[in-house]
């Protein structure tokens, strides 16, 4: 059986993390935590939210689970060094898998995966700790995503591709085969990439621009 779960965050993905435990997993959501300057009311969604500081006392490692729910904020560095300090506190670090995805890599999955729906994960697919997968992903056949990496909705990531760690992939991304990410790397919404990308890149998606007829002249809208 499950142990019981602390949720790690009191914001909008920490609430889309308690929704997506209590209705498609067998866990049990009993308390959030964050650090003690932002506990502000002390409950949200319902359920007590303590300080991190008080967390163990509170709610215990050995009868308790955590999920860190934080954005990639700072280039996931936020998350990493939560996750990294609930493992240092003894919690184990649960994951969350959709039962409306499509996973057929084997379990090769880390803790404190955040997959959602309509993500395709081909097989040989390796995904390390702490990354989310927003919804409609498609992870191809041997790729290797390291850890707290985040992927948005709806990227391409073709067979054989090795995305390293803290990288953040934007919306409608694509990824060719056999190419490596660098750790670190940005690829924003919309980027194409047909070859390897050194650690640290950034690379920016062209950005539709607005025509010059307005939209009162177009004769067949």
């Amino acid at each position: 059986m499950n142990k019981k779960l602390i949720i790690f965050g009191a914001g909008e993905i920490a609430q889309l993390a308690q929704y997506y435990f209590s209705t498609d997993s067998n866990h049990d959501v009993v308390a959030f935590t964050v650090d003690a300057a932002y506990v502000g009311a002390g409950e949200f969604c319902g359920l007590p939210v303590v300080a991190f500081e008080d967390v163990a006392r509170l709610y215990p490692p050995d009868t308790h689970a955590m999920f860190v729910a934080v954005s990639y904020a700072r280039l996931n560095v936020v998350r990493r060094d939560k996750y990294l300090a609930a493992k240092d506190l003894g919690y184990d670090i649960a994951s969350y898998v959709s039962s409306r995805a499509t996973v057929l890599n084997d379990g090769r999955i880390g803790e404190n995966v955040f997959l959602l729906e309509d993500n395709t994960v081909q097989p040989f697919v390796t995904i390390g700790n702490n990354v989310t997968l927003w919804s409609g992903n498609h992870i191809g056949h041997h790729s290797k995503i390291g850890d707290h990496c985040f992927l948005a909705s709806h990227i391409v990531v073709s067979g054989g591709v090795t995305i390293e760690e803290q990288c953040f992939i934007g919306v409608n991304a694509t990824l060719r085969d056999h190419i490596t990410v660098g750790a670190r790397s940005v690829l924003g919404a919309g980027a194409l990439l047909l070859e390897d990308v050194a650690a640290e890149g950034v690379y920016i998606g062209a950005a539709t621009e607005r025509s010059r007829v307005p939209s009162t002249r177009l004769r067949k809208i």
